[in-house]
Order: C-alpha cells, then structure tokens, then sequence
C-alpha cells in the first residue's frame, strides 16, 4: 500500500469544502514519526475553522481537518528515542508545546495539518502514549475538548472534592468535564434542552439537571436544588450572550473557565464578570495531557461516543454535529 486517503479542506468554504483524496504516505524524517491513525474525533472548532467564523485559524490555501485522533506508530525517524513501531499514541492538540502557558500556533487541523487522514507524520515530541486502559476511540475524546475539560477544572482553580461545578449542554468538553469532575469527588449540575440527554448525564453521575427550554430560570432551578448555595466553577461553552447569568450561579471565590462561543463569540475578551475571574482555557501542553490519560486510566474513566461515521462521510458527520443532536462526541473510523 503506497497510498492513504485524507479530507482536505478550504477554510470559509463550510462543509461543502470537505473533499476526500487518495494520497502517496507520507514518510518520517529525522524527530519525526510516522502513525497509522485509526480513529478520530469531531470538535465545534472544526465547524468554526471549516465556516471560516475566526480568520487566520486554517492553513491556506488548504489543510487537513480535524484534531483529535489515536493512531500505532508504524516507523520513525533517525534520532527518535521517545516511541517506537507499535506504541498506540496521541498527537498532541499544539504541535511542539510540551510544557507552560506558552501555546504552540502548530494546531491540529487549523495552522498545521490535521488527523482526518490514514497516515501523518508528527514530530515524535508531540506525541503521547495511549494508556492501555483507553481504547482507540475513546482516546481520540481527549485531545482537544478532553484536555480542555481538564484544564478548566484543574488549571485556574483546582476543583476540591465536595465542590460543585455547572456544565452547560451534553457535548465532548461538557460530559468531560462531568465524568472528570465526579472521578474528583465534585458534583455537577447539568443544563440542556433535552430531557434525553439530561437522563444520559445523570447515568453519568450529573447529581443536578435541569432542562432549560422548559425551565427558563434556570439558574434559579439549580440553586433551589442546591439549596441556596452556588457552584465553584463554571464550564462556560457558551460563551459572551450567557456567562453572566451563568456566573449569577458563582459563590464568592468561584471562577469562569471561558472555553467555548456555541452561542455567541468567546468570553475571553472579558476579566471578571460580577467580580468573578474569568479564566481563559485553550485546550493545554504535552504534560497536561499525560496528566489527564493517567487520571482518566487511574479512574476508569470511559468517554463517551454517540455516533462514529467512515472517514468517506466526513461531511455527513460534521452535519451531525452541526445539528447538535449528539451526546459527547461524534467519532471517525479512519481504518
């Protein structure tokens, strides 16, 4: 086999300007390593760089789509010590950042090429080892909104057992951000508009749900149910048009983790709301994502995945996502 297939993409085009070609493999170069990938996870942020809604985020004229996959390291490169042929792996969000708050500009399916091939090659640095305890799929969860779930938990304000944390919708970073928070000893309260989906979180532990089409205040349905007091940290996915109400839900000393814009443009532009710091999350390094596979195997935790397409229906799965009738993630078979 001397060929693989791949999406690529143009950024602004929509999905419409998602196309799959058959292409020569890929071969690693000295610090390189070449990866077979098999599976591979959707993010809004592909939506986001596929629309064209934040300028300069995609390669031009065009990239490959998608961050987020698990793949076997097949060969490697002179003077590669960190992995080896047959080690299950991840590429990291951010090519090169191994450590700090200092992010990399090589992203994922966005400035560098992405995962939504059968074969790349990556720096072998920027790769992590797959804990046996996770399965292809699940670890492909991980990369982007997993690691940023993470960090809005554990990198502004450490969430501490007992405390509460608000999680608005059931998509990857939110459900995330659920089982992390459980496997932590926290508790977690749950917006979305299905009443489906707010059963599947609290299969998942959610201890508050509340169906926020139904219920408007629903701020004031939580803290009912918290009896008076508030959350500790918000998981803000939403963005601008929502965080006060959803920092309204603060107690004294909580924080904003701005994550996301499924609702209107990031909050990132904003300190504090309500006095409350707002914490700007953009997914993490290397070290935090060796950090989060160990505690996910150390805690058995299982992602989860609602619906996984062939790498051919790449356009049909961003549709998927696109409506917003999933549960966690959407998965891409890339075998």
């Amino acid at each position: 086999m001397t060929n693989m297939l791949t999406a690529i993409a143009r950024g602004g085009e929509g999905i419409e300007g998602i196309a799959i070609h058959s292409v020569p493999i890929p071969v690693a170069g000295p610090g390189e390593a070449l990866v077979r990938l098999k599976a591979a996870t959707l993010n809004f942020r592909d939506l986001i760089i596929a629309r064209g809604m934040m300028a300069g985020l995609a390669k031009e004229p065009d990239y490959v789509p998608l961050s987020c996959a698990t793949g076997e390291v097949v060969a490697v490169g002179e003077g590669v010590s960190r992995v080896k042929p047959g080690d299950r792996v991840n590429p990291i969000f951010a090519l090169g950042w191994l450590e700090g708050r200092q992010p990399s500009m090589a992203m994922l399916g966005g400035s560098a090429d992405g995962v939504a091939r059968q074969y790349a090659v990556f720096p072998a640095e920027s790769l992590c080892i797959v804990p046996d305890a996770l399965g292809d799929l699940e670890a492909a969860t991980l990369t982007c909104a997993g690691l940023t779930a993470w960090n809005a938990l554990f990198l502004p304000r450490p969430i501490q057992r007992g405390e509460w944390i608000l999680c608005q919708g059931t998509g990857g970073v939110s459900i995330a951000a659920l089982q992390f928070a459980k496997a932590a000893g926290a508790h977690v309260a749950i917006t979305s508009s299905s009443d489906a989906k707010l059963a599947r979180a609290r299969a998942l532990g959610a201890d508050i749900s509340v169906n926020y089409r139904t219920d408007p205040d629903w701020p004031a349905a939580i803290r009912q149910a918290l009896g008076g007091r508030g959350v500790d940290i918000v998981v803000d996915v939403v963005g601008a048009s929502q965080v006060e109400t959803a920092a309204s839900l603060l107690n004294p000393g909580g924080v904003i983790a701005a994550i996301g814009m499924l609702g209107s443009e990031f909050s990132w532009h904003l300190a504090d709301v309500g006095g409350n710091p707002v914490a700007r999350i953009s997914v993490g390094n290397r070290a935090e994502h060796a950090a989060m596979q160990a505690f996910c195997a150390q805690h058995r935790i299982r992602p989860v995945v609602d619906a996984v397409y062939d790498l051919t229906r790449l356009a049909d799965a961003c549709r998927h996502l696109e409506s917003g009738q999933f549960f966690g993630k959407i998965g891409i078979n890339l075998l």
